[in-house]
């Protein structure tokens, strides 16, 4: 990995504690811009949606969570931040069709790299 690769921002997370984080599923949600992070926290229907810190995250942070096994839900800005990175780190990735809504008028990418056993 190249040093430049290593700290480019691909975006934001949020965590509540070093053990919890903002997931969509199993998948920590990373969002291009703060905002968009706060728009998707708000949409929570919890009412301790205050107990996030927001925090930007690097290239080799999300790739070493990776490398562990950890799954991310990029969402489009992010995520096109992200793949080409992560190719030149051997990830077969390509863009992604962000055109059509899911049904919940958020569109995230989940990335997990499974290995076998």
């Amino acid at each position: 990995m190249t040093t430049a690769d290593e700290t480019k921002v691909v975006g934001y997370f949020a965590y509540a504690s070093s053990s919890e984080v903002f997931c969509d599923g199993d998948a920590c949600v990373i969002a291009g811009t703060d905002a968009d992070l706060k728009r998707y926290l708000a949409a929570l229907a919890v009412d301790d949606r205050d107990k996030y810190t927001l925090r930007k995250t690097r290239f080799s942070e999300v790739i070493r969570g990776i490398r562990f096994g950890a799954a991310y839900a990029f969402d489009e800005t992010a995520y096109n931040r992200f793949y080409p990175l992560a190719n030149r780190e051997g990830l077969d990735l390509g863009p992604e069709n962000f055109s059509v809504p899911s049904p919940t008028g958020r569109h995230f990418v989940r990335v997990q790299v499974k290995f076998r056993t």
